[in-house]
């Protein structure tokens, strides 16, 4: 892994205003987390004189980086801790951090088997292995695996994607690929009603996120180079349905792993933002079905706060005539991807959550409708409210047929 290196003058542009410990969701529920503050720019003091320091209270963070969005020094909070966590941490488990962040092998594993794995993981005494022997808590429920790969439905349609004259690239992610080939599906069934073609990555690998949290810096920087390889030579923008694969490979692959990402950066887009863009230049226009109706909370998620792009995703959703949608007021759900599956996490991932939980079970909605697919596990198994990425909604409301004959030009 490159060397990553925190300017000393950013780091003394905290104002030591406590604004990052304020917002932060695990100060409030763990006591043996000082803070963004303390185990970031404050800690980094002590790093600078003493390059061996590690504060094992870093394990804490959960990078959702609302102490960045809130911090009015612009001090880079989190990636300090994050980049730190990769030098000085380790794994606390080793076989099942690896497991837990090898998204890909484990994925290509279990799909082929999905109709013995899904049932084998919901049952008691296998939680209960999981629970004692890897530290994998038995009170977490596992996303289903899909027997069928999308880029295996992907490869039996590549044909008809290319009859078309405009082409977009799609970077579909593990979640997609292994447990939710839906999403994919819907995202193609999208793009080729307003016009487009799809096509994939020459290569892709998992964004990496799991690898950075769990400690794995190497490997993740090995995969990000192949991902920003694909996606230099890719003759289109890229666009995106997750919103945590998006943050990654725009912020965390240059902040944390230290990568130059300058020449990619600006193509890698959630297809939300994108299409709202085309639809406000004219370029795109789409047509709903009159008898769509829906009650719905958008929940947005930390990172897509981050990005300042959840307008984009609203604004979309607001455009069908259907459905009755209501922002939630912003809460981490606390999964923070692997975390939320640890033994030790567990009862803090729910505490943090529960804010989010009571307000989604007071609107009583039909649906949740967020861009993160881990978002999604977390209010499924805490609230029973199905929950879905704007693009499914987009892709179900949608007349198909209107909005193919509206962009055929």
């Amino acid at each position: 892994m490159q060397e990553t290196n925190i300017s000393p003058a950013n780091l003394e542009m905290c104002l030591k205003c406590n604004l990052c410990t304020e917002v932060c969701p695990m100060y409030a529920v763990n006591p043996q987390y000082p803070g963004p503050k303390q185990a970031g720019p404050d800690g980094e003091r002590y790093r600078l004189r003493d390059p061996e320091f590690f504060d094992a209270a870093l394990k804490y963070c959960l990078n959702c980086k609302r102490c960045e969005v809130v911090c009015p020094s612009g001090v880079k909070v989190a990636d300090i801790i994050a980049v730190n966590r990769l030098k000085y941490g380790k794994p606390s488990h080793p076989l099942r951090d690896r497991m837990l962040a090898s998204t890909d092998f484990v994925g290509s594993l279990a799909s082929p088997f999905a109709p013995v794995v899904n049932p084998v993981l919901g049952l008691g005494v296998t939680k209960s292995v999981m629970d004692g022997v890897l530290g994998i808590t038995e009170h977490r429920t596992f996303p289903k695996y899909s027997s069928k790969k999308f880029v295996s439905w992907f490869k039996r349609h590549a044909a008809e994607q290319e009859q078309f004259p405009r082409q977009i690239h799609y970077f579909h992610g593990c979640y997609v690929n292994y447990n939710y080939p839906q999403l994919g599906k819907d995202f193609v069934k999208l793009m080729n009603a307003c016009g487009y073609g799809v096509k994939l990555l020459e290569k892709e690998k998992c964004c990496g996120v799991a690898l950075i949290a769990n400690g794995f810096g190497d490997q993740a920087t090995k995969q990000a180079k192949v991902n920003l390889e694909s996606i230099g030579k890719a003759d289109t923008e890229v666009l995106t349905t997750s919103s945590t694969c998006t943050f990654t490979m725009r912020d965390e692959y240059e902040h944390v792993l230290g990568l130059d990402n300058s020449s990619q950066r600006e193509k890698i887009i959630l297809t939300t933002k994108w299409l709202f863009d085309k639809i406000e230049a004219g370029e795109i226009r789409l047509a709903f079905r009159e008898d769509f109706k829906m009650k719905a909370l958008y929940h947005i998620p930390c990172h897509m706060q981050k990005m300042g792009w959840e307008q984009y995703s609203i604004q979309l959703l607001r455009m069908i005539p259907g459905l009755e949608l209501t922002v939630l007021e912003q809460h981490c759900c606390g999964i923070s991807g692997t975390f939320g599956f640890k033994k030790e996490n567990y009862e803090f991932s729910k505490e943090i959550g529960q804010t989010l939980f009571e307000d989604i079970k007071a609107a009583a909605p039909e649906t949740v409708i967020t861009d993160c697919e881990t978002c999604k596990w977390q209010i499924e198994q805490f609230t029973k409210v199905p929950t879905f990425n704007p693009i499914n909604i987009l892709a179900q409301a949608m007349d198909f047929e209107k909005t193919q004959t509206l962009n055929a030009n």
